[in-house]
């Protein structure tokens, strides 16, 4: 007797040819023809790899604007999808007729397909965003520096609420936001990067890359603030900082005339019923002075730390540099110092908002 269930599949203009291929794929499973499945996520895929065994035949294959392709392979007792990214991550799934020879078609996909891990020390960092099919992470090295090494950057104004954000531990947390403002190049994003170096043993930092969708969109919301959790040391769950990069429009004063429901969403994610029972922080930079965002935001307890970075004094770029040479009377931003080093030249920031480097 037939153990097999049927499937039917109905497609509308709604359906891509990527979801055609997703349930394809399914239906040998589905059916119980190949009740057995195994699936790899995997990083760093290297250029070169094929993805699929050599005796494989390709019948099904779709590919999109964001670079994103889908394949669909079929062989002797087992089904093959393959989708791969244009950031080269990609997913293998496998069906078929047994568990050994599931095992067996994944590891052919799998084996040396990935290139290694960078050998400098870094810092894994996730990075969302929204594809055709609802929210994607993928995780990356990047390379940070300790605080140590990095503090002259500051003006000693921002550099004792850094230091004291820097050695922020779970005991200490309160607010649930972190509010980095102050003009382009000053270094906030390279803060940002210390920051997940320093407090890698206790919080996953990730990335959202496209943050304009994450508050219009709750199920893209839902998808990142529930989100991929992963276990510290001793097995319990982690911390984790989610970095938007350049929200002037979220958090303005404005925002709820601008945005809709966006700052509402931020704040649920914050301190409202969305963010209880989940240990999430939102870290915020803003080119926006202080004094235009909106209270909502920066009203008492809800941050965590309000850092303004402003450029460093005179006195301080002189120090940076080494020499008081090209260096103006109101100081330099660090981009500018770097520049100067490189002997790169600046264009001045652009009057229109929106339009700097």
């Amino acid at each position: 007797m037939s153990t097999g269930l049927p499937m039917n599949l109905w497609l509308d203009d709604a359906d891509s040819a990527i979801d055609v291929i997703d349930a394809l794929a399914l239906s040998p499973f589905a059916t119980g023809q190949q009740p057995w499945s195994r699936q790899a996520d995997l990083e760093r895929v290297r250029p070169d790899a094929a993805l699929h065994p050599m005796d494989g035949q390709i019948i099904r294959t779709a590919k999109v604007e964001d670079g994103t392709e889908s394949r669909l392979l079929t062989g002797d007792g087992w089904t093959l999808r393959v989708v791969r990214h244009r950031n080269r991550t990609a997913t293998v799934s496998v069906t078929a007729v047994s568990e050994d020879l599931a095992r067996k078609v994944l590891r052919e996909c799998t084996d040396g397909a990935e290139e290694p891990e960078p050998a400098t020390d870094h810092t894994r960092m996730g990075f969302w965003w929204r594809g055709a099919h609802g929210g994607h992470r993928s995780e990356k090295p990047i390379t940070t520096q300790p605080w140590e090494e990095v503090s002259k950057n500051y003006s000693g104004r921002a550099r004792d609420p850094i230091a004291r954000l820097m050695a922020t531990t779970p005991e200490d947390i309160s607010g649930r936001l972190i509010l980095l403002h102050g003009p382009p190049g000053t270094g906030k994003t390279t803060l940002l990067r210390t920051l997940a170096g320093q407090w890698r043993e206790w919080c996953q930092v990730d990335c959202v890359l496209d943050p304009e969708h994450l508050f219009a969109e709750p199920g893209y919301l839902m998808e990142v603030a529930v989100g991929y959790d992963q276990e510290d040391d001793e097995g319990g769950s982690r911390w984790r900082l989610l970095v938007l990069e350049d929200c002037d429009e979220l958090i303005h004063a404005g925002a709820k005339d601008v945005t809709g429901q966006g700052l509402s969403r931020l704040l649920n994610l914050t301190d409202g019923l969305l963010g209880q029972g989940r240990d999430v922080l939102v870290a915020i930079t803003t080119n926006e002075d202080l004094a235009r965002l909106h209270p909502a935001v920066v009203r008492p307890g809800r941050c965590l730390s309000q850092i303004e970075v402003g450029p460093l004094s005179k006195q301080e770029a002189a120090n940076w540099l080494g020499t008081p040479a090209g260096v103006g009377p109101d100081g330099a931003t660090l981009a500018e110092l770097y520049a100067q080093r490189t002997g790169q030249v600046i264009a001045p920031p652009a009057s229109e908002p929106g339009l700097y480097l």
